[in-house]
């Protein structure tokens, strides 16, 4: 726990750890710019994942491919990500990520979920039934456009 606590610490700048690492991260991928494999590098980091995010993970990526081959993986601020004409459509955020109590699927302001005024843009996952599979294909296929 007391682990979980220094990484929530703010520095003086107002960042965690957690959030400086991610930015590290970051600046890494655009340093890499077109010399990096993005499935490779989306791989890689769903690999490094704790067992139940990374088969949450795992899944993900396959209903992304199956339902939604356009999109570009890649990384994003060291997560899972996919993009469509070199924007982040969408993203998988492990639990463990920002010491997060459940993992995220997240969508960018470039994704088609418009509702109204007001809807969702991220959603908790904590295991995958065939119903929250139905409901991320249905999010992914909408998003994409």
């Amino acid at each position: 726990m007391a682990e979980r606590t220094r990484s929530r610490e703010q520095d003086g700048e107002g960042f965690t750890a957690d959030e400086r690492a991610a930015m590290k991260e970051r600046a890494k991928e655009v340093r890499r710019g077109k010399k990096k494999n993005g499935l490779d590098d989306l791989l890689e980091k769903v690999a490094e994942m704790q067992d139940s995010d990374r088969e949450i993970a795992e899944r993900v990526h396959a209903l992304v491919n199956e339902h939604a081959p356009e999109l570009e993986p890649k990384t994003w601020y060291g997560m899972p990500a996919y993009a469509k004409g070199g924007k982040v459509l969408l993203f998988f955020q492990s639990a463990e990520k920002f010491n997060g109590r459940y993992a995220t699927l997240g969508f960018q302001d470039t994704a088609q979920l418009d509702d109204g005024e007001m809807w969702a843009t991220s959603y908790a996952i904590t295991g995958l039934s065939a119903a929250t599979e139905q409901r991320i294909v249905e999010l992914v296929t909408r998003a994409v456009g």
